[in-house]
């Protein structure tokens, strides 16, 4: 009787230890391409949710902030409310940077797959 195994990512080398090249199985939409596909999408939709919960948890607590300090409406930073301080120049800069990392990931993890799929050993080039 053979023992069965339950595929939920793809593998990273063939039985011999080598890596192999699985181009094939993506462009012909094999079953296996599809479970290539669904670990790319999966990768990528874990950032993106990581993304809208660190946006939340920067920007949504202005605020909130706000809110339970009342207080800090009333303080300025020469001569400008915090309040307008925060949201038209401290925003800003958080979203090119949270923006740019998040672009920067989402390529190294198409370029991690695509050495996958191309069968290139992890680290070479």
């Amino acid at each position: 009787m053979t023992e069965r195994v339950r595929v939920t990512g793809p593998p990273r080398h063939d039985a011999a230890g080598r890596p192999a090249s699985r181009l094939g199985d993506v462009h012909e939409q094999t079953a296996l391409g599809d479970v290539y596909l669904r670990s790319l999408l999966r990768e990528q939709l874990g950032l993106a949710l990581a993304v809208l919960v660190a946006l939340a948890v920067t920007l949504g607590a202005l605020p909130l902030a706000f809110h339970l300090w009342p207080g800090l409406a009333a303080v300025d930073v020469l001569g400008v409310p915090l309040a307008w301080l925060l949201l038209g120049v401290v925003v800003y800069p958080c979203l090119v940077l949270l923006g740019w990392r998040y672009v920067r990931r989402v390529e190294r993890n198409e370029r991690d797959f695509a050495d996958l799929v191309e069968g290139r050993a992890e680290g070479s080039e």
